[in-house]
């Protein structure tokens, strides 16, 4: 089976977690954006290079630097047979751009998998979680490491953004639902939005999403 999707939520949604978790189940890449730039700026590859000129003067990376990274990625053999996007698109603008990538490398996108979680629950889990430099994700709250502040995985002391309490939670949501609300209608017209309820127990929504892909049967 091959699998091209990409993951929307907002900060909290847990998007990231089941991204990776899927990616493991189906044997494709999972490529959160944020990551794909930090290793081609560690490869010092061009692209990274370039990357980090903008990052170091704390500006985003543009769109079209991004799209050429990304198209980069998926010319690579792990991605023959499909991939997770996450964090990417984040407006109409990178949509349309990577729509033009998809249409070169002779690609379709099968869905947009659109976790969606109430509010309250969402400021709950950005003000709890935490995460490893090996990957890992955890969340003080709801899924937390067998030792505190230490990953289950790497052994490695666990970090939090200081971006994640309650403050500024709900800024960050709301920021989320104006920027992605438009990209969301975009791919609701072209029927590829499949909303999920991340309200449940992370094993809950990944089989909920696994059923929705038609994914091999969870363990």
């Amino acid at each position: 089976m091959k699998t091209r999707v990409i993951f929307l939520g907002a900060p909290g949604s847990g998007k990231g977690t089941q991204a990776n978790k899927l990616a493991k189940i189906i044997n494709v890449p999972h490529i959160d954006t944020g990551s794909m730039l930090r290793e081609e700026i560690a490869l010092k590859s061009a692209e990274g290079e370039l990357a980090a000129s903008f990052m170091n003067q704390g500006q985003l990376a543009p769109a079209w630097l991004v799209i050429k990274i990304i198209k980069n990625r998926l010319s690579r053999d792990d991605a023959k047979n499909g991939f997770i996007l996450d964090g990417f698109p984040r407006s109409l603008e990178q949509a349309h751009m990577f729509e033009e990538i998809l249409t070169e490398i002779g690609e379709e996108i099968q869905g947009v998998l659109n976790i969606e979680v109430d509010e309250s629950i969402l400021i709950d889990r950005m003000a709890f979680r935490k995460s490893c430099s090996c990957g890992e994700k955890y969340n003080t709250k709801f899924n937390a490491p067998k030792e505190e502040n230490i990953c289950d995985k790497c052994g490695s002391a666990l970090t939090q953004r200081s971006d994640d309490n309650v403050e500024t939670a709900g800024k960050r949501i709301e920021t989320y639902k104006s920027e992605t609300e438009p990209l969301i209608n975009y791919f609701t017209k072209k029927n590829l939005i499949i909303n999920i309820n991340g309200n449940q127990e992370i094993d809950k929504i990944l089989s909920d999403i696994a059923n929705e892909l038609g994914a091999p049967a969870l363990k």
